[in-house]
């Protein structure tokens, strides 16, 4: 089977490091055209010259995925430099765990608006989009966080399981030409372990990752197998592990 992936139009949030770089850059070499979104302006434009300089296609975008705004200005830049958007990989995500205890609400707040409302927002942008052209993909980054809950993380397992509840309602909405994917990585080695506060918490992850984490290619790997299904294929949720990963 050929890789229908070539000429696609990709928006990949949270492309400047780890799953989100792993994967704009697979995406480009099979032929996607790519736009980048991140808050990193150098990172991201550093990644589009280096996928230009390779004869690829790509565009960066400054964005925060906190702001629909910013969601808004990266669907219409898809838009306008490429004429449509077929996929939207809604990756970023933050992950400041901690045990309920220490009551660290402000990192609770950020969770929800970066992983939860961040990928509505998304939803919101692209989804008009698609249906307009009667055809797109969203992709949504979650985490075997969400699947076997454990301490210091139910805040943000939790806000994993509203996107895959989400992700499941939009599916069973989107109808026959819209497809949606849930991808949950187990330990991956991403830069997600510097947005913990709690030194503990993030010594305990960074030493797991240490150990057995998988490099973020394996989660460009599944991400591209989704993208690549031909139309009417809906690769609806993927699930890659460490084999070390209990």
């Amino acid at each position: 089977m050929t890789s229908d992936i070539e000429g696609k139009v990709v928006a990949i949030t949270g492309a400047s490091s780890g799953i989100g770089e792993a994967t704009t850059l697979l995406l480009a070499g099979l032929g996607a055209r790519v736009v980048l979104a991140a808050r990193r302006s150098d990172r991201i434009e550093a990644l589009a010259a280096r996928i230009a300089g390779a004869g690829g296609e790509a565009v960066a975008v400054v964005t925060d995925v906190k702001r629909r705004a910013d969601l808004s200005r990266l669907v219409a830049t898809a838009r306008d430099r490429y004429g449509r958007l077929d996929v939207l990989v809604s990756n970023a995500g933050i992950s400041p765990i901690s045990a309920l205890d220490d009551l660290r609400v402000e990192d609770w707040e950020a969770m929800v608006d970066v992983n939860v409302k961040g990928v509505l927002y998304g939803i919101a942008e692209a989804l008009p989009v698609f249906r307009e052209q009667g055809s797109g993909h969203f992709v949504h980054t979650l985490s075997t966080a969400g699947l076997s809950i454990v301490p210091t993380m139910s805040v943000y397992a939790g806000t994993k399981n509203a996107v895959r509840a989400i992700s499941e309602g939009l599916r069973q909405e989107a109808g026959e030409t819209l497809r949606v994917t849930t991808v949950s990585p187990g330990f991956t080695r991403t830069e997600l372990a510097g947005s913990i506060t709690d030194p503990d918490a993030r010594s305990a992850i960074e030493d797991g990752m240490d150990k057995i984490a998988m490099p973020p290619e394996a989660i460009a790997r599944a991400i591209a197998f989704a993208i690549e299904q031909p139309a009417g294929v809906d690769v609806g949720e993927i699930v890659v592990r460490p084999t070390a990963q209990s």
